[in-house]
């Protein structure tokens, strides 16, 4: 051992000391030297190997001790991450009876905590500006508290994952991919077919889900499929507190993202329950695709999504079928330290007069454009401009929106 030290140390040294000395004295002492330095390291490091063999074995963690431990030990804890997100906004339209001004965006916060290796939760809570603050009795709140996501996930591996919670409904790309901190989202609003509070998708969904990706020869396929609670008896909420009938809501969501055409993704889902809604039962069927490139030079987006609805109460009500699409582009320009992102986006839909289930919603037809600039890593700001057309033969609708959105 000490000679394989000596020869460590010595190696380095002996081109230099022999070139400034020839001197064989110089250099025994200089070898006896090391070896003492040697024969420290030695007998230091055989004292640590005895302390470590005589350290008793460290007990099994149990739910007290853990909850007893010292604030500032974290090894047999979770550990909570919280992230936040929110947006302020001033917006201006020509439509009768509306009046411009700024508007509080959601105050949003994400938690994540890693319980085992193999077990994490991650939660969404949201505060949301109420209109009618402070009337009524006993007087309304000013934010509304809303719990968007709940998840325990159990990971065995990369192709298997189980979940469990309260989720945005894995039935298109926008509604899993950009969730409430609106500076996720290029533009300052989300498409109609998957606005939060809507009514044409189910935007959140309550129940279990499985899902997985594999390499599938460089396909990168992923896919969830779940079961639960549908729409509650307000269609546009989910089945937070139970499902309103026996019939359980399924789902399957599977997309590829291939290797060689990084940022492409292409997949589809299927979405199947029975609601309950206006004392009527409906059959649902929901099926959708999508396309995106998510390259940011460009960012290509294309989504179609088709519901339709059988009346099972009434069987001689004809079958409806509705259909919503949009087609968004953005490209992030090259100069200004690429704070610059102009942004376009057209998108429809259609619901026929058969649809009663979905009758409230009007037509729309409308162009977004727009741009996004980046003021720091972590906040934007977004100027928009929409021209939309809820019926057909209706005057277009005009306004102008600006929204300043960041994370924290």
């Amino acid at each position: 051992m000490k000679v394989l030290l000596a020869c460590v140390f010595w190696f380095p040294l002996s081109s230099t000391l022999f070139a400034q000395s020839g001197n064989t004295q110089t250099q025994a002492e200089m070898i006896q030297a090391l070896i003492s330095r040697i024969d420290q390291l030695e007998k230091r490091i055989a004292e640590l190997e005895a302390t470590k063999a005589q350290a008793p074995p460290a007990p099994m963690p149990t739910m007290d001790s853990m909850m007893a431990a010292p604030s500032g030990t974290v090894e047999n804890r979770p550990s909570m991450h919280i992230a936040g997100f929110s947006d302020v906004n001033f917006g201006a339209t020509d439509q009768p009876g509306t009046r411009s001004g700024f508007t509080e965006g959601q105050f949003i916060l994400h938690l994540n905590s890693n319980l085992s290796p193999k077990v994490s939760f991650m939660g969404e809570v949201s505060f949301t500006a109420r209109p009618d603050a402070g009337t009524g009795s006993p007087p309304a709140t000013g934010f509304n508290a809303e719990i968007e996501r709940s998840i325990v996930r159990f990971e065995h591996n990369d192709y298997l994952k189980l979940s469990f919670g309260r989720y945005h409904t894995p039935v298109n790309y926008w509604n899993t991919t950009f969730h409430h901190g609106q500076w996720l989202q290029t533009t300052v609003s989300r498409p109609e077919m998957t606005q939060f509070g809507g009514r044409f998708i189910p935007v959140h969904f309550v129940g279990g889900l499985v899902e997985g990706v594999t390499a599938a020869g460089g396909l990168n396929f992923n896919y969830n499929v779940g079961v639960g609670n549908g729409r509650g008896s307000i269609i546009s909420r989910g089945g937070d507190a139970g499902d309103n009938n026996n019939a359980r809501a399924w789902l399957v969501n599977t997309f590829v993202r291939p290797d060689r055409l990084y940022g492409l993704q292409i997949g589809g889902s299927v979405y199947r329950d029975t609601v309950t809604s206006g004392g009527r039962d409906y059959k649902e069927w929901i099926t959708s695709t999508h396309v995106v490139w998510n390259r940011e030079t460009p960012e290509l987006l294309a989504e179609f999504a088709n519901v339709r609805h059988e009346n099972l109460t009434v069987p001689t009500a004809p079958i409806s079928n509705s259909q919503a699409y949009y087609v968004q582009a953005a490209y992030r320009l090259p100069y200004a330290d690429r704070k610059w992102k102009p942004y376009y986006r057209y998108e429809y839909i259609h619901v026929p007069l058969s649809d009663t289930m979905l009758q409230p919603i009007q037509n729309l037809s409308g162009s977004t454009a727009g741009i996004r600039y980046d003021i720091a890593s972590f906040a934007a700001m977004k100027f928009e401009y929409r021209n939309q057309r809820r019926l057909p033969g209706q005057p277009r609708i005009k306004g102008g929106f600006i929204q300043t959105s960041f994370t924290f």
